[in-house]
């Protein structure tokens, strides 16, 4: 596929003010050249982790009035569907039809989901969500990046271990997703978070020469929380398995972008708080500083085989 050839249609949450959703997807995918299309499942004034945010929540006959207007003109000739953050039930339901539709368009597209539905234990979308995720999404998928939260709700498995995380990975290589990346976890030694690739064999796609190849990562778990880190990971994920068709390089490649951002971001934070505790805005992930990174990651943290 040529570079001319890598368009993507993201969907999901964007902000006025910072970088999460396609704020923080769409700049790095550029860069990697890749030509980007949004749709915003909301357009807030900030992230929600402010405390107050303003703004509106797109609609399910919104997002099909949009999505017409591209079938119309002959528009949906994407090679890669990225899908985020989406907060009502109709507007997810309106989402998987519009993939299958792409999907006839061109059978080799690529749909990378990752399906915020929450973490560390709690929900943050309607209970409603999830049999849509599992019963239509899911099906669709070609790579998921849930986070061990997001794969235990999907398997409706508990994960203590990195047995039961590459049990939950199976089941949804069973319900036909191709590749699965549990983006992050707290099944690392201290002080680490990790993250797992596994994929199988699917009719195009590029990973796995008709075997199966499973990889772990671990990476510094840094004292600060980071708002659009899932959806930086998802994006990087999308351009480097394009770039490299290369799961282990991949895998290393976008954790590596992801350190570098973040880490950056508490640099700067820090020499603006002094002795306080960095603030929400200060915490604010430095993308456009980071465009180096973004293009050319020097890879720090090396996944090995499992």
């Amino acid at each position: 596929m040529s570079e001319t050839e890598l368009r993507v249609l993201s969907i999901q949450s964007s902000v006025v003010y910072g970088y999460v959703g396609n704020k923080c997807a769409t700049f790095p995918l550029q860069v990697l050249g890749f030509d980007v299309s949004t749709i915003n499942s909301v357009q807030f004034s900030n992230h929600k982790g402010y405390g107050y945010c303003k703004g509106q929540v797109l609609n399910h006959s919104e997002v099909s009035e949009l999505y017409d207007g591209l079938k119309h003109n002959n528009l949906i000739n994407f090679s890669h569907v990225l899908t985020g953050y989406i907060g009502s039930k109709c507007f997810l339901e309106k989402v998987s039809e519009m993939i299958k539709e792409i999907k006839e368009n061109n059978p080799k597209l690529i749909y990378v989901c990752d399906p915020v539905m929450g973490d560390n234990g709690k929900m943050y979308v309607p209970q409603d969500l999830l049999p849509v995720y599992r019963d239509m999404i899911i099906p669709l998928a070609d790579i998921l990046t849930p986070n061990q939260f997001e794969l235990e709700v999907l398997t409706e498995k508990k994960i203590e271990g990195l047995e039961d995380a590459l049990s939950a990975i199976d089941i949804l290589h069973n319900r036909g997703v191709p590749t699965v990346v549990l983006s992050s976890s707290n099944l690392g030694t201290s002080g680490t978070l990790l993250c797992v690739a596994s994929s199988v064999k699917s009719k195009f796609y590029y990973f796995c020469d008709g075997k199966k190849e499973i990889y772990k990562i671990e990476f510094p778990l840094l004292p600060a929380f980071f708002s659009g880190t899932g959806d930086l990971f998802a994006a990087s994920l999308l351009a480097w398995s394009q770039k490299d068709q290369n799961l282990k390089l991949a895998l290393e490649k976008t954790v590596s972008t992801v350190q570098a951002v973040i880490k950056r971001t508490l640099n700067y934070a820090k020499s603006l708080s002094a002795e306080n505790e960095p603030s929400k805005k200060q915490l604010e992930l430095r993308i456009i500083q980071s465009k180096k990174d973004l293009e050319n990651p020097e890879i720090i943290h090396h996944a090995v085989p499992v």
